[in-house]
């Protein structure tokens, strides 16, 4: 059995701290929590130096299956995402700390050995191309040792980069209250926007681990949601935190709170289509040490980290460019976000030259070890991104040359929508 796949020996000996079910709902699990609020209780405590194993539910908790109807992307209940396994009590971390975070290693459960990529209907959820695929639909990707494909994707198959997209300590009162304060006030901003300008603290669907009663429904009524990344960490999706990585989180709490989900087999960078990786459920083998003062010394605000040893070997690559120029062709001064998206259209609009559909092509995009880069943020008025597409995730040859595009597709197979709009 490869071994990406199960825990290695030295994780199958250390102590697996919080398990998963997935035939159960994660809201009867104690250990799992779906908001950030300083007052959860931890669900377990080890010391600096120990390692441990924690397993995890997919972000959505197991609302999406492996099939090919696309209803329930649509349907998703957003207010309840993401699923977290913990907190995790470290003694004798103090705000202003440093919590040292090795992933020593990290793979799928052995039950579900498969993973989903979505575009969220841009009624519920939206994504980075909203506008361009306002619809819900859905891939599924097979897990094959270190490789994945897709039978909704033909054509491509490559090596998974697993990491937590979402990983972070808990907030201080102090700290919780700055996020809810800011993110309300662009909140009203535009409070009719869709997709809203951000996710606001939502009770009625609030996880809270142990936590019950009168505090339990105070903490659930000013948690916050855990669609951003912030100061903590969170959900940064930065796909090079795999194995070997160690990270540096700040501390804002006793105990530190060491929570984790949302866990990827591969993923493009900037995890484009919201649902943007390949999603799955898994386990994490992490030891943890503490850097007391960090915060101070380092001058740290939000976590650093050292990347993963382990890559996918692609080597060759296609560059897409995009400016700060918008679909509409009005001009944007610096703008990366639309510099970026553009690189994005760029690079689906030339693999619709080969047979592949909008919606295959931006599914590649958001599950391959595509690379996004800023790189030009002076030359004004325009912002230049990049996308970096890996040549070698494809069984045929992608590159430009005289005889123009071989088409690889017939159009037989496509990403499928949710049934109403088929």
């Amino acid at each position: 059995m490869p071994d990406t796949l199960v825990p290695s020996k030295s994780a199958a000996r250390s102590n697996t701290l919080i398990e998963v079910d997935l035939t159960t709902s994660p809201y009867e699990n104690e250990k799992v929590h779906n908001r950030w609020h300083p007052d959860i209780p931890m669900a377990c405590w080890v010391k600096p130096g120990d390692d441990f194993v924690i397993e995890t539910y997919d972000w959505t908790g197991g609302q999406i299956a492996n099939d090919d109807d696309a209803a329930d992307v649509r349907d998703v209940d957003l207010s309840q995402v993401h699923f977290l396994s913990g907190p995790v009590g470290v003694k004798g971390a103090e705000p202003g700390d440093l919590l040292v975070v090795e992933i020593l290693d990290i793979g799928a459960k052995q039950d579900s050995l498969w993973g989903f990529n979505g575009f969220f209907s841009k009624q519920n959820g939206g994504g980075f191309l909203t506008d361009h695929f306002p619809e819900a639909q859905k891939s599924i990707w097979d897990i094959e040792g270190m490789f994945t494909k897709s039978r909704h994707v033909p054509g491509v198959r490559y090596a998974g980069l697993i990491h937590p997209g979402l990983i972070g300590c808990l907030p201080s009162h102090d700290l919780l209250n700055t996020w809810n304060t800011r993110e309300k006030a662009l909140f009203d901003t535009d409070p009719d926007r869709v997709p809203a300008l951000a996710t606001l603290p939502y009770a009625d669907t609030a996880h809270m681990g142990t936590l019950t009663g009168e505090a339990r429904d105070k903490a659930a009524a000013e948690g916050a949601r855990t669609v951003p990344p912030r100061e903590h960490g969170g959900n940064c999706d930065i796909k090079d935190l795999s194995r070997g990585s160690k990270v540096y989180f700040p501390v804002y709490v006793d105990g530190a709170g060491l929570s984790m989900g949302d866990l990827h087999f591969s993923q493009g960078d900037g995890e484009i289509t919201f649902c943007g990786a390949i999603e799955m459920a898994g386990w994490v083998h992490l030891k943890v040490s503490l850097l007391k003062g960090g915060m101070a010394k380092y001058g740290i605000k939000n976590p650093i980290f050292r990347p993963s040893p382990i890559t996918p070997k692609y080597d060759d690559y296609l560059i897409f460019e995009g400016i700060s120029v918008d679909e509409g062709g009005k001009q944007h001064y610096l703008d990366v976000h639309i510099a970026y998206r553009q690189a994005c259209l760029n690079a689906i609009e030339y693999l619709k030259k080969f047979g592949y559909s909008g919606a295959q092509a931006y599914a590649i995009l958001g599950t391959a070890p595509c690379q996004g880069h800023i790189s030009g943020v002076v030359d004004i008025p325009n912002a230049c991104a990049t996308l970096w597409l890996p040549t070698d995730v494809f069984e045929f040859d992608i590159m430009p040359g005289n005889e123009g595009p071989t088409r690889y597709l017939d159009g037989s197979i496509d990403v499928p929508l949710a049934p109403d709009l088929k």
